[in-house]
């Protein structure tokens, strides 16, 4: 498995390659300090998944990400930024990124958001898909309350709901009860609906 990891600072990217290796036994992490460079380092090894944040010396990290998607459609792009402005997550996911993480995110996020993108998933930290989901076109998340949403969204992403309840310290039937409640809240009548209403919300995106 090799990823492409791009940051400007040298510090910060040997630190968060060291952290990749670690976390991740077996894969192979390459380095690029600008987009140009990442340009090349794909000649030389094609990379599974891209990590880059946007503020890159020359080709911007959105720029890098159209040019190596057109050239690699099955390239996987996760954004690592220190940017939390929801104009920016969009625009990151226009360009066909399938995750965006803070800089703030725990290693234990990383990891998470990295193995569900190379699993073809889509992965965008917690509290940007619920800001994501709130400010969105759609009206229906008015009546449903944080606690709600967090388990909507969880879901959305694929997380089984033994998983979810174990993750919120929650039983599986007090979980089931809020789906329930969800699936009224969202005119829906099963989990697929709400993994696909999370779909067309854009705060779940479908691989490719």
């Amino acid at each position: 498995m090799n990823i492409l990891l791009v940051d400007d600072h040298a510090v910060v990217r040997l630190g968060y390659a060291g952290l990749l290796r670690a976390l991740l036994p077996g894969v192979h992490v390459r380095e690029a300090s600008n987009g140009e460079e990442a340009l090349l380092r794909v000649q030389e090894a094609v990379p599974n998944l891209l990590i880059t944040g946007f503020g890159l010396p020359g080709i911007s990290g959105l720029e890098t990400t159209r040019r190596l998607r057109q050239r690699l459609p099955q390239l996987r792009v996760l954004f690592f930024s220190q940017h939390a402005e929801l104009p920016l997550v969009r625009q990151a996911l226009e360009a066909g990124a399938s995750g965006y993480i803070t800089k703030s995110a725990t290693p234990e996020v990383m990891s998470e958001a990295v193995q569900r993108i190379l699993d073809g998933h889509t992965y965008i930290e917690q509290a940007l898909a619920t800001e994501l989901a709130y400010h969105g076109d759609d009206h229906r998340l008015q009546g449903v309350t944080p606690r709600e949403l967090e388990i909507f969204l969880m879901l959305a992403r694929g997380t089984p709901t033994r998983s979810i309840a174990m993750q919120l310290s929650l039983s599986s039937k007090t979980v089931s009860n809020y789906l329930t409640l969800l699936k009224s809240k969202l005119q829906v009548t099963s989990h697929a609906e709400l993994v696909h209403l999370g779909i067309d919300m854009g705060v779940v995106r479908i691989a490719g």
